[in-house]
């Protein structure tokens, strides 16, 4: 299958998509599900990852789509490990006797994949090695789809797949949570950091002397119970500034008021972290 390249423009096409990203609502409690496992698990990433230098979400979010977070199953494709791989790609690991330890398998696949040599591990530059991962279709033969193996379960996938092995369909649906789906809400929840986002100041209003500024009523105040179409209004700005990922749910609570103060220098009003 012909190779694509990390361009510029597929780099914006990335970042894009994944600013944008909606996790669907009846979606919400599976993804978390998935999540506290990746956390469970997160050590036994590391120690895959950290001498091949691949992030350990990477690796996390893979295993889930490959095998579903199962050990006993290689992450190349979710063969048993009591044997070689039979599916593509197969006869792997090529060196060693099965039954395979999870680790040894891994650490196989990734560097099967090249990925111990790729340096880009900006947003766009996991998200391109993801798709790669699974391979190209959705990009080359079927582009008015954007491939579920990152985005199904979030506002960026509807429906198409690949049934089989160059088998499409238009209208099945991926029944999985995609990896790019998963990140977002790790990112929502604070649990990973993929972008360093900029701070920027807020300049002090100027008061003229002697004249004391009128209180103002904030449109806006910090609520973990009431939502409201302005607070969903500013996460939705607040997910188009690099490195803040919030959830568009209009309740101006913890993690929105932590990512106002990021781009403000303040927490929302009435956050008690202001207040100290």
């Amino acid at each position: 299958m012909p190779k694509v390249k990390l361009t510029p423009a597929l780099k914006d096409e990335y970042q894009q998509l994944f600013d944008s990203c909606i996790i669907r609502d009846e979606k919400i409690s599976e993804v978390e599900a998935i999540l506290n496992k990746l956390i469970d698990y997160r050590n036994r990433y590391l120690a895959v990852g950290e001498p091949l230098g691949i992030p350990w979400y990477f690796i996390a979010v893979i295993h889930n789509m490959e095998s579903s977070l199962n050990f006993a199953r290689h992450l190349h494709n979710g063969d048993p490990l009591s044997a070689r791989t039979v599916n593509v790609p197969a006869g792997r690991p090529k060196q060693g006797n099965p039954p395979f330890s999870w680790e040894e398998s891994a650490t196989d696949a990734l560097k099967l994949k090249g990925l111990h040599n790729w340096s880009d591990w900006s947003l766009p530059g996991v998200l391109y090695k993801l798709e790669e991962y699974n391979g190209w279709g959705y990009r080359l033969y079927h582009p008015h789809v954007l491939s579920p193996y990152l985005w199904s379960g979030s506002n960026q996938y509807v429906s198409g797949k690949y049934v089989a092995d160059g088998r499409w369909s238009d209208v099945a649906v991926s029944k999985q949570i995609g990896a790019a789906v998963c990140l977002r809400r790790l990112a929502e929840l604070g649990m990973i950091e993929l972008l360093q986002a900029p701070i920027i100041a807020v300049a002090e209003k100027e008061v003229a002397p002697g004249v004391p500024e009128a209180p103002a009523e904030p449109l806006l105040r910090y609520s973990d119970t009431e939502s409201s179409t302005i607070t969903e209004n500013l996460q939705v700005f607040l997910n188009t500034i690099p490195g803040i990922f919030v959830r568009v749910d209009g309740y101006p609570g913890q993690r929105t008021s932590a990512a106002f103060k990021k781009v403000t220098g303040y927490y929302i009003y009435g956050d008690p972290r202001g207040e100290t």
